[in-house]
């Protein structure tokens, strides 16, 4: 069974490398998220590198690194690393230089695909090799229709991600995933590779770029940094990183003791404060886990804690539900945490 684990100093210490989602964890749409910004630079201060990791494809690395000075973050346009900078990255692995590719997408990603020595193109007239979509607030109808008929055509399927949703200032809003159905519904083909999380090329790429020249921090020194179990948690867990899950984005606490074994996380914490801070890991005494003395038992089918406003307490309770055969069918405390 995959549980949480234990880190005797500061995550910002155990750690050489963090890589950390944006949208529901450093900002939500144009609004900073509290304690994140501070949190971030402290970590810096001990020693931590922060790469800024986001499936939204639609900004220029130097808008959104604009955004984060914004929040008095210290930050070059090269630690963001976007899906648009890894989907263009991955294309180029697939086709050769030159090839004609039908980019479904905002400038950005218009602009790593020819950066990559690849020629874009927006009509299924011009005979792409190759079709990249992406997600922007602009995309408009005839924009999938001829990333259909270039697919149906044979044209190589690539996304830059697959998010359903996308948080905004409003709420949540339908994301890259749910446009990238509609083609899928349209063709019937399912894409060849998606750039964004829940697959681990997003860690890998940012592994890569922030080494620069030098040999990358060693995977078991990076720790993926995120709000979503089924993108930034299960990225993790398929490249074999240790995550951190931070609860001011999308997952709830009741999400987080129901999921399956691939998209649990290494450690939780409220917000990015949780970087600066050591994390002890719950261990089972006699038929109850405890965590920093708050404790967590199943006795009747109802999950039981000494204190559900305590994140010791719901790490205890992580530990008993993940071990518990059935535990969508628990009682479950109204944690507050």
């Amino acid at each position: 069974m995959k549980g949480l684990l234990s880190s005797k100093v500061s995550l910002s210490e155990q750690y050489q490398l963090a890589l950390v989602d944006l949208d529901g964890v450093v900002y939500v749409g144009k609004n900073p998220i509290e304690h994140a910004a501070h949190s971030l630079t402290a970590a810096e201060k001990m020693g931590m590198r922060i790469a800024y990791t986001t499936n939204n494809s639609s900004r220029f690395q130097s808008v959104v690194a604009d955004q984060l000075r914004g929040f008095g973050l210290n930050v070059q346009d090269n630690q963001v690393i976007t899906s648009a900078v890894v989907a263009a990255r991955m294309v180029a692995k697939h086709v050769p230089q030159g090839t004609k590719v039908l980019v479904l997408g905002a400038e950005h990603l218009q602009d790593e695909v020819s950066k990559q020595g690849l020629t874009v193109v927006h009509k299924a007239s011009d005979k792409p090799e190759a079709v990249i979509q992406g997600w922007y607030p602009d995309l408009a109808w005839h924009e999938l229709a001829e990333a259909s008929f270039a697919v149906e055509q044979g044209a190589k399927y690539f996304v830059t991600n697959k998010d359903t949703t996308i948080p905004r200032e409003q709420g949540v809003a339908p994301g890259c995933g749910s446009m990238i159905q509609a083609v899928m519904n349209a063709t019937g083909v399912e894409p060849i590779a998606s750039a964004g999380k829940p697959e681990s090329a997003m860690y890998e790429e940012s592994q890569a770029i922030a080494a620069g020249s030098a040999m990358p921090i060693k995977k078991e020194l990076c720790l993926a940094v995120g709000d979503r179990l089924d993108t930034d948690i299960e990225a993790g867990n398929k490249g074999d990183y240790d995550s951190l899950l931070v609860f001011t984005g999308v997952t709830d606490w009741k999400m987080l003791l129901l999921a399956p074994e691939h998209l649990r996380p290494t450690y939780i914490a409220k917000d990015l404060r949780g970087l600066l801070e050591p994390h002890e890991a719950p261990v089972l005494v006699d038929d109850a886990y405890v965590c920093g003395g708050e404790r967590a038992i199943i006795r009747d089918n109802a999950l039981e804690v000494s204190d559900p406003t305590s994140m010791n307490a719901l790490r205890s309770a992580c530990m008993c539900a993940w071990s518990y055969d059935n535990p969508s069918s628990l009682v479950f405390p109204n944690f507050t945490v």
